[in-house]
């Protein structure tokens, strides 16, 4: 796939001023004498390095949490966590990309979005090797949100890179990724279970080799760790104009745009039924009466099936001039998916687990809105952070809530009315968020 894309570049495209004179660094990209920015021409090999890297990173950005979905009983026994404590758990995740995904856009400013998506990456390993290990519930939380922090900055950075790298294929880009996030989801969730018994049943094992994943990712982004800035991309605060010339612009006051607040709550909310489906869904299925290699699988095919829907709905809706009739379908879908869990979990599990997995591709529907939303590369930047800072603020309290009605009702039908009643204004908001118009224009206005 990645050759399908890079397919009609078989010339070397230079996104730098062209110099009379180029040197080549040992990671194959030609660097402009005294250029001190760090922008680099742009050859064949390193945009499918890129590719590479991308597809790397996006791999990892849910194993650490659906891994533990998988193993949450384990763990709680092994931790002695109340429901309270574990649904305290399943809300770090959002805490933490609200926390440090803020800070992504300064970061990448400083030192480049290569860099930090590689410390992003360097974060994540070290965090999901120590956990397991560091020793009582503090030290679980501690390590999980290092892991998280890393997944945070490279989460808001994923849309920058691909407008500012692939301004022109955003929609393609954006399900290359977001189908590598759902395969990394998927795969963490249905492989943990029978990967912890091959180790000998210990759930620490069965956490921590999720750490070799990112170690991979890492060297890919080590060539990319020097570019400062992307080829031929003004800086936040800057355009360049049709003279060439680069002119100072006014900042972006994001919190003016209608349409900013409406993608950050959808986001919000369809990150909170995407938190609660990874911490809590393997748990009801194993409530039910479904062993636990079956609610791992179960959990697997809800992440699946964002497999080939993440790719094609990004395509579909960049398309589209309104993206808000998608953003239906998949409510309804998740209503459908809803009902069946509450009035037969066991009898129809497949077919619910399939309706449900429809329904998380709200995901990279929201992702492909925040680069259709805005016009420029710090647009989107402002907009990615923004929405998904907010987003996840807003998701915090989901996946905590759901294990205190599970702890005081004793059963998971309040829980399943919760997720049930948040799809309906999840639905309201994105249809807002799709209606043809960019966040710059309304900040003018």
């Amino acid at each position: 796939m990645m050759g399908l894309m890079a397919s009609d570049e078989t010339r070397t495209e230079t996104r730098t001023e062209t110099s009379a004179e180029t040197r080549t660094d040992g990671s194959g990209m030609r660097e402009t004498p005294g250029e001190a920015s760090g922008t680099r021409a742009w050859t064949t090999w390193t945009t499918r390095l890129l590719l590479l890297g991308i597809v790397l990173a996006a791999l990892n950005l849910r194993p650490a949490i659906t891994s533990l979905g998988a193993l949450l009983e384990e763990v709680r026994d092994g931790l002695g966590m109340s429901g309270s404590v574990a649904g305290l758990l399943t809300s770090v995740p959002p805490l933490c990309f609200a926390v440090f995904g803020v800070t992504a856009p300064r970061l990448a400013r400083r030192f480049g979005p290569g860099a930090v998506v590689c410390a992003g990456m360097v974060a994540i390993t070290t965090g999901l090797l120590i956990r397991p290990y560091a020793g009582g519930t503090a030290g679980f939380l501690a390590a999980t949100a290092l892991a998280l922090m890393g997944i945070a900055v490279s989460n808001v950075l994923m849309p920058v890179i691909v407008k500012r790298y692939f301004p022109d294929r955003v929609g393609s880009m954006t399900g290359l990724y977001s189908m590598a996030l759902a395969f990394g989801t998927s795969i963490a969730a249905a492989a943990t279970v029978p990967v912890t018994n091959a180790l000998g049943g210990h759930w620490q094992p069965g956490l921590a080799v999720w750490a070799v994943l990112p170690a991979v990712a890492i060297v890919s982004w080590i060539p990319f760790v020097r570019d400062r800035k992307a080829p031929s991309t003004p800086s936040p605060r800057q355009e360049t104009g049709q003279s060439g010339q680069t002119a100072e612009q006014p900042p972006l006051r994001i919190t003016r745009s209608r349409t900013a607040w409406a993608l950050a709550v959808f986001f919000g909310l369809q990150a909170t039924a995407a938190y609660i489906t990874m911490g809590w869904m393997a748990q009801i299925f194993r409530d039910s009466g479904v062993s636990a290699g079956t609610a791992g699988l179960l959990l697997a095919v809800i992440m699946v099936m964002g497999v080939p829907l993440a790719f094609v709905i990004p395509r579909v809706a960049t398309r589209l001039p309104h993206q808000g009739p998608i953003v239906l379908v998949l409510g309804v879908c998740g209503l459908a998916g809803y009902a069946g869990l509450y009035f037969a979990p066991v009898g129809g599990a497949w077919a619910w687990a399939l309706l449900l997995g429809v329904s998380n591709c709200a995901f990279p529907l929201a992702l492909t809105m925040v680069g259709m939303r805005a016009k420029t590369g710090a647009g989107v930047a402002q907009l990615s952070a923004f929405a998904q800072s907010t987003g996840y603020l807003i998701s915090i309290p989901g996946p905590l809530l759901v294990g205190v009605l599970y702890q005081h009702s004793g059963g998971w039908g309040l829980p399943i009315a919760l997720m049930s009643a948040l799809m309906v204004p999840q639905m309201v908001v994105g249809f807002m968020a799709g209606r043809d118009r960019t966040v710059e224009e309304e900040a003018a206005r």
